[in-house]
């Protein structure tokens, strides 16, 4: 019996949105369909944050065709086009939460896999990226992020599991009138968002992904006190090498390709050749 090739680096992909509204950080449903089929039809699997965090911090063997799908913030059209999506094709996601934006309330309607195929997608609201940041700013939470209702059941089908995303997604560095309350505010931050995943999720979780993609010694030092061990960023020039670590976990984000175009950033993620002489030449 041959042993199971295992990937020498993983690929990271980021999203924030699916949705029709395409312009800013969203694939269209259309488009994500031609990804998600891309991977299956190609032979690639998604792991799950445990599953990558054991590869990257243990060196744990994981199969050569592994992806990791990540969407920040938690938006509802998630729920509305990403989810009968991947629970189409057995794929699954992690969806990295503000915690202190999950609403309450019964599970909005999604769209079924066929009605996305034959681009028959219901009439939900659709916003762009920038349009959801003011429904968040404006108070209008719920308008654009999921419930707790719609988050479990995602998990009951096994297409996202939960991290966090930070509690108020507030940059502490910007807000603070010095280093200790910088310290001080982020530490309540990632501590409120432990205590809602304690109350709400079953558990802690040890996987954060930082607010805008930044941090600097004192928000590392703060997470690590804070019980996370796994760190996401939005930095795309690098990749994420068996027992390279977690500190530093690299994202691509996809934005709106089509399948094919999709398709050869992940191959480059999951080649330490070709991935960091395209690195090297986009530096």
């Amino acid at each position: 019996m041959t042993s199971m090739k295992s990937a020498k680096a993983v690929p990271v992909l980021m999203y924030h949105h699916v949705s029709p509204a395409t312009k800013g950080l969203a694939s269209s449903p259309a488009n994500f369909v031609s990804q998600m089929r891309w991977l299956a039809r190609h032979g690639w699997r998604t792991l799950s944050g445990e599953q990558l965090q054991g590869f990257l911090r243990d060196g744990l063997p994981v199969p050569a065709k592994s992806v990791v799908l990540t969407f920040d913030d938690g938006y509802l059209d998630n729920w509305q086009y990403a989810h009968p999506v991947l629970k189409e094709h057995g794929f699954s996601a992690i969806m990295f939460l503000v915690t202190g934006w999950v609403g309450q309330g019964p599970a909005r309607p999604c769209a079924t896999y066929k009605e996305i195929v034959e681009n028959r997608v219901a009439a939900f609201e659709a916003w762009g990226h920038a349009e959801c940041k003011q429904w968040v700013e404006q108070g209008q939470v719920d308008r654009v992020i999921v419930r707790q209702s719609e988050v479990d059941a995602m998990r009951d089908a096994g297409t996202f599991e939960f991290h966090s995303h930070t509690h108020s997604h507030v940059r502490w560095d910007l807000v603070s009138a010095d280093v200790s309350a910088k310290r001080e505010g982020l530490l309540r931050d990632l501590m409120s968002s432990r205590n809602f995943f304690e109350a709400h999720m079953g558990g802690a979780t040890s996987q954060l992904c930082w607010p805008q993609g930044y941090f600097d010694q004192d928000y590392l030092d703060i997470a690590n006190q804070s019980g996370f061990a796994s760190l996401y960023t939005t930095d795309s020039r690098g990749l994420n090498r068996a027992a390279g670590g977690c500190s530093h976990i690299y994202r691509v984000a996809v934005r709106n390709r089509g399948g094919w175009q999709f398709g050869q950033r992940v191959i480059l993620g999951a080649s330490p050749l070709l991935g960091g002489l395209y690195n090297r030449l986009k530096s």
